[in-house]
């Protein structure tokens, strides 16, 4: 066992904000899909990119000498895989999509961006840890930065049906789950095959309500280009870079860093589809760095905490 460093926590940190990065883009890449080809559902990008980036990782995972099937012989390791993949995988990616079918991309966003709030409840009934008032204030900073960047301001248009809520609670708690259910088994079979099997067995699950290739969606070179950008960059490499991230850092912290995917879609929505700013948009930008800056200069607190916490270490 090996205490978490200020510098192992510091890397951590920056590959989760990579991360959130990358699924920023890739947001905006499916955004672009869905207007390019009417064709194209929430299920079926899910389960085209879930099944072809599970192969891509277990062939990768195999490659490096990771002996993807071993994960298959620890009865407890099996349980956590199921869960990532159900609670964790299949609400963080098609939930949320559902939500902007129901709704609209802004609500869907603050619903998922519920999730600290998801883990930092978690570990106060669970762990008997309550946050620190600096990781509470943080926590509540990114929330209105979130806000005002995916609502301009205009706090009445958030009156949304129920449905809208139920697809987009079940997303967050995707958000909270992805970043619990892996720790376990990352430091043991590795982020390659412990995603890989996640998405193999979440994308199998949605083919079960209709699979894929018995909807015919004609593909352009266009649209072949954006499903590749989703499923290499938004899917594969975020995923692996995110998982990493959790050898490092806190779920509490990943999820928040977080906050740098909705950051990422603003910034790319303007470079790619030429998307007008606002003044909300780039003060919500500033309180959402804000809130990141706090939490992360906030060490001492968090070294305490994983000290408390055998878990948190690093195998």
């Amino acid at each position: 066992m090996q205490f978490i460093s200020r510098k192992n926590f510091i890397f951590g940190s920056v590959l989760a904000s990579v991360a959130a990065i990358m699924w920023g883009f890739s947001g905006v890449t499916v955004s672009m899909l869905f207007k390019s080809n009417p064709a194209m559902t929430p299920l079926w990008v899910c389960q085209v990119r879930m099944l072809t980036a599970a192969v891509i990782m277990l062939i990768l995972c195999q490659i490096r000498g990771e002996h993807p099937l071993q994960i298959w012989h620890d009865r407890q390791a099996i349980l956590n895989l199921m869960a990532y993949a159900f609670l964790g995988l299949i609400p963080v990616q098609y939930c949320y999509f559902k939500t902007v079918e129901y709704g609209n991309a802004p609500i869907a966003t603050i619903l998922q961006f519920l999730g600290p709030f998801v883990i930092t409840l978690y570990y106060s009934v669970f762990k008997r840890q309550r946050p620190t008032l600096v990781e509470t204030i943080g926590l509540l900073t990114a929330f209105l930065g979130t806000l005002l960047i995916v609502t301009h301001g205009h706090l009445t248009q958030l009156a949304v049906a129920p449905v809208v809520i139920f697809w987009g609670v079940l997303s967050a708690i995707g958000v909270a789950a992805n970043a619990l259910t892996p720790r376990k088994l990352i430091p043991k079979y590795g982020a390659l095959s412990t995603t890989g099997w996640g998405m193999l067995i979440a994308g199998s699950a949605l083919n079960l309500l209709r699979p894929f290739w018995q909807h015919k969606v004609p593909l352009t070179g266009v649209d072949i280009g954006l499903l590749l950008i989703t499923i290499l960059i938004g899917t594969v490499i975020a995923f692996i870079v995110y998982a990493t991230s959790l050898l490092y850092i806190l779920p509490t912290t990943a999820t928040l860093l977080d906050a740098f995917e909705p950051l990422s879609a603003t910034f790319f929505a303007v470079l790619l589809v030429h998307t007008h700013l606002q003044q909300m948009d780039f003060i919500g930008g500033i309180l959402i760095i804000l809130a990141v800056v706090m939490i992360t200069s906030n060490l001492p607190a968090l070294f305490s905490k994983l000290q408390r916490h055998p878990q948190s270490k690093v195998h």
